[in-house]
């Protein structure tokens, strides 16, 4: 037993010498290995600190660069449009050169990996692309449009006396055309910029998107005023424009009744305005051929033939014709064109331009004039109406007259201007084809476009020959099904409340010119069009719940279905249409009448492509 006992030990020890052995070359070669490891590591660690060390300074370097950039492309802007060029030059160049510093960061190796890292590369990626805009917007925007500074600024752009500079406007159309369609590029770019967790990211975003889309209409709408206004003002030759002052206190179409009138003339960049007319049309002028689909829409009417309903299409280019039409049988004069406003718009300048004064030491302003135009003139002057028609007269007299004295700041007026186009408070029709396609594609235009994007255009005539649209608050709802197919189901809800405070009123405000449902007195009754999108069929139509017949027409291409509404005084009326209509790509559009209120209007409609 001790042999074998020897034995077992003799092996035991020879094994664990084996194994010490064995122990000490894996110690060595783990130390080895170990010491490589942490090499490494330290090599990799050194690296990581040294790309994100990287990263962070090419981060400051673009940020500031960006924010210096834009700070400057602003002052360029703002110089432009005070005239200042040489103020503009500089600040164009110093945002250029600050957008290509930050450019230059963004496009480092570092920037580009952890932007194409999956969630971390959002913010980075967001901001290469807001550089790049940047940098176009500078280069490509920027420094052109100092060369054509005197267009762009209003300052050099409206001249004493009411008179345009069509000079600087016409040199610098080519430029204004580069400059604008280079601006409604980096718009689109800007406005499809990406979404980051990071706020501080997302404001910056938030607030390029508003600057870049503030700068594309500024130069689109100069460019277009280059393309067209020249001409328009009488460069070719003198020019002449039928005026309709719209009471949107009784609505129509395009806004309100007509109700002052007046010619502007235009030669040579100078535009004058022939006093405001006190004469009235006659009840019925020849009428002029519009088209089959206009005659069944409102030739019950006698659109064509009466001034009071020559505007009941919301299609401007129709009023446009129609007074043309009128104008030229009346008076024997051709106008070249036809323009609309009305008090709200007034206002709008009246902020601008100051206060006017009566002869008789009344003060209008922009506070007052839209109550004493469309409201207390009523009461004041109860039936007379010629004396409240002189009255009207009078104020849109002396208001025309402090427009074409002299203007101390432009600048403010185009932008109160360019407020009334954008509400369809200031509309522009050319009789010269050329000018009115380019017209049509602006606000000024004023038109039912005729493509099949989704559409629900809520118009509203009054039947009644009364003022209750004074006192019409309107809500619209436009919505529509998913794009899963060629058709979906859509609805436009109407909600229309007759406002009219307790009180005295006279039968011109309050009653009924005719009133063939017997309604009380103080009850608005209207004509509700709604202008569908192009291939909608009705479904059914609703009021306040009860199934109602809807007249069928057509308006450029859309199917128009009107129902006759009564609202009475202080309550509100719904009518709702259900529909069913193409799943047509485009954003869906809802445009709001030009009426004296401002109406709540909420699209949920998907885009479609």
């Amino acid at each position: 037993m001790n042999n074998v006992t020897g034995e077992s030990d003799s092996s035991g020890q020879s094994r664990r010498k084996v194994r010490r052995r064995l122990s000490d070359e894996e110690i060595a070669a783990r130390r080895k290995k170990r010491r490589r490891v942490q090499i490494g590591c330290g090599v990799g660690v050194l690296a990581v600190v040294g790309f994100v060390g990287w990263l962070g300074y090419e981060g400051l370097q673009a940020k500031s660069s960006l924010e210096k950039a834009q700070d400057f492309a602003m002052q360029a802007k703002d110089a432009l449009l005070s005239g200042d060029t040489e103020t503009a030059t500089r600040a164009a160049g110093d945002a250029d050169r600050y957008a290509q510093d930050a450019q230059g960061s963004v496009d480092s190796f570092p920037w580009r990996v952890a932007g194409a890292a999956p969630w971390l590369g959002s913010p980075f990626d967001t901001t290469r692309q807001m550089t790049t805009i940047v940098s176009g917007l500078t280069h490509d925007v920027l420094l052109p449009a100092v060369d054509a500074g005197s267009a762009v600024s209003p300052d050099q752009l409206i001249l004493g006396g009411a008179r345009i500079n069509l000079a600087a406007l016409r040199d610098a159309a080519p430029v204004l055309e580069t400059t604008s369609a280079a601006a409604t590029d980096l718009d689109a770019q800007a406005q499809a910029v990406d979404s980051t967790y990071l706020g501080l990211i997302d404001d910056a975003r938030l607030d390029l998107q508003s600057q870049v889309s503030e700068l594309s209409g500024l130069l689109n709408n100069t460019s277009t005023a280059a393309q067209i206004a020249p001409a328009m003002l009488g460069a070719d030759g003198p020019r002449s424009y039928f005026i309709g002052f719209q009471t949107n206190a009784e609505a129509r179409g395009t806004g309100g009744l007509l109700g002052g009138f007046a010619v502007a003339r235009a030669n040579d960049g100078a535009v004058s305005i022939d006093e405001v007319s006190r004469r009235d049309f006659k009840p019925e002028y020849d009428p002029i051929d519009l088209g089959p689909d206009f005659q069944q829409a409102y030739g019950h009417s006698g659109a064509t033939t009466r001034s009071v309903n020559s505007n009941v299409s919301s299609h401007f280019p129709y009023a446009g014709q129609i007074w043309q039409s009128m104008w030229q049988q009346e008076t024997g004069e051709r106008v070249d064109g036809a323009i609309a406003t009305d008090p709200v718009a007034l206002s709008y300048v009246l902020d601008v331009v100051g206060d006017v004064t009566l002869p008789d030491g009344e003060k209008i302003t922009a506070d007052n004039v839209v109550e004493l135009t469309e409201s207390t003139a009523y009461s004041r002057f109860g039936d007379n109406q010629a004396a409240r028609k002189a009255y009207l007269e009078l104020v849109a007299k002396t208001v025309v007259e402090k427009l074409t004295g002299s203007i101390s700041n432009p600048q403010a007026l185009l932008e109160a201007l360019g407020r009334a186009a954008s509400e369809g408070r200031l509309a522009v029709w050319s009789s010269v084809p050329g000018e009115q396609e380019v017209l049509a594609g602006t606000p000024l235009g004023h038109i039912v476009p005729d493509d099949s994007a989704p559409y629900a255009g809520v118009v509203i005539n009054n039947l009644g020959g009364n003022k209750l649209d004074y006192y019409l608050q309107r809500e619209i709802h436009y919505a529509a099904g998913a794009c899963e197919s060629d058709t979906r189901a859509s609805s436009v809800t109407i909600r229309l409340t007759n406002n009219l405070p307790e009180g005295t009123y006279t039968d011109y405000v309050a009653g009924m010119f005719d009133n063939p449902i017997g309604a009380p007195f103080g009850t608005n009754l209207s004509d509700i069009a709604l202008v569908a999108t192009q291939g909608a069929k009705l479904k059914s139509v609703t009021i306040n719940g009860t199934s109602n017949f809807a007249y069928n027409g057509k308006e450029r291409g859309h199917p128009m279905f009107n129902v006759q509404v009564p609202i009475p005084q202080g309550k509100t009326v719904e009518i709702v249409y259900t529909l069913t209509e193409p799943t047509s790509p485009g954003t869906a559009r809802v445009p709001v009448q030009p009426l004296i209120d401002d109406p709540v209007v909420t699209v949920d409609v998907p885009q479609c492509s």
